[in-house]
């Protein structure tokens, strides 16, 4: 179960304003069924909150706030949410090529990509690997930066993977990747291979579920607008 389709089901039990018993052994027995890991039931409690905090006006939802992390603290330590990892890497050098190459290596379900520029063709590879192996690749860019000699976006969609371009007189110049709903990589590196060999870049990965989400929504509003 994705964000969107969690984002559903728990709009539907927020209708009437009230849990209902039927309504949370519902949502016990989706945790069961699933086999729901600790990070993505993280995920999924920030977007309950996430719902709750809709409801509010904006003088009232630093209560939710306070509800959030009073019962995050509150929890038994073996039940609390792991600390959320954070990585940084830097280019020039290999380590930021590395970082992104091995999270698509990593990637079990999913990597939404939303990126300035593709021009590296070591990256591409590991794209199109993952993309064989099933894991559903999504793709937004620049519609400008696609016209460049050695961008490979029209490559990645002659491959079958599913391309979007932003289409408007703006740049969009984001940089960063959400894989299996579980990790975002993000920073200043552009997908090219003057970023790894020349330029001073960085990127940071991190597992923290309220980052993900963050950069989740984002690229869902964008991919929804440049259809």
């Amino acid at each position: 179960m994705g964000p969107d389709e969690m984002d559903a089901l728990l709009r539907s039990m927020l209708d009437d304003h009230r849990l209902s018993r039927s309504e949370r052994r519902a949502l016990r027995d989706l945790v069961d069924e699933r086999g729901l890991d600790d990070q993505r039931l993280g995920v999924f409690r920030a977007k309950a909150f996430d719902l709750a905090r809709e409801q509010l006006g904006d003088e009232q939802t630093f209560v939710v706030d306070w509800l959030e992390n009073a019962i995050k603290a509150l929890l038994p330590r073996a039940q609390a949410e792991p600390e959320p990892r954070f990585e940084a890497r830097f280019s020039p050098g290999l380590q930021c090529l590395r970082a992104i190459i091995g999270e698509f290596e990593n990637a079990r379900s999913s990597a939404d990509i939303c990126v300035f520029t593709i021009t590296d063709d070591r990256i591409v590879e590991a794209m199109v690997a993952a993309h064989r192996r099933g894991v559903a690749l999504r793709v937004i860019s620049d519609d400008d930066k696609s016209l460049d000699i050695g961008s490979d976006v029209e490559r990645l969609s002659r491959k079958g993977i599913d391309v979007r371009m932003d289409d408007t007189p703006n740049h969009m110049h984001h940089k960063f990747a959400v894989f299996d709903n579980k990790r975002v990589l993000t920073g200043s590196y552009n997908w090219t291979r003057s970023a790894a060999d020349r330029n001073h870049e960085n990127i940071v990965i991190s597992d923290d579920a309220d980052l993900v989400l963050a950069f989740g929504k984002t690229f869902e509003r964008l991919w929804a607008g440049f259809a």
